[in-house]
């Protein structure tokens, strides 16, 4: 598992130009199962993702298809964990990682 901290890099008009490429972005990894939860930091100075992948690199790949991060809006801070205890919902969620 991965959880994905993004910070802006630019003002939050510049976030906003491309907040709609982002959606779809988290729409598509969704879709494929990757992505779990994400959301937008308080204050508004980022975002997180938590995200599912077998690997650092299939991690990486996942993030460099963000258009933030393409088009250097947001920088990604990844870290990698192993979930060790957990409620029974997220169990269901982590069992197919």
């Amino acid at each position: 598992m991965f959880f994905f901290s993004l910070t802006y890099k630019e003002p939050i008009s510049e976030v906003e130009k491309y907040l709609n490429e982002h959606n779809q972005y988290l729409d598509k990894f969704y879709k494929n199962g990757n992505f779990v939860f994400s959301g937008r930091k308080i204050p508004r100075i980022g975002g997180v993702i938590l995200c599912k992948a077998k690997d650092l690199q299939a991690a990486e790949d996942i993030y460099h298809n963000d258009p933030f991060y393409k088009n250097g809006i947001a920088e990604y801070n990844v870290i990698e964990f192993q979930p060790t205890k957990s409620n029974v919902v997220f169990k269901k969620i982590i069992a197919n990682n």
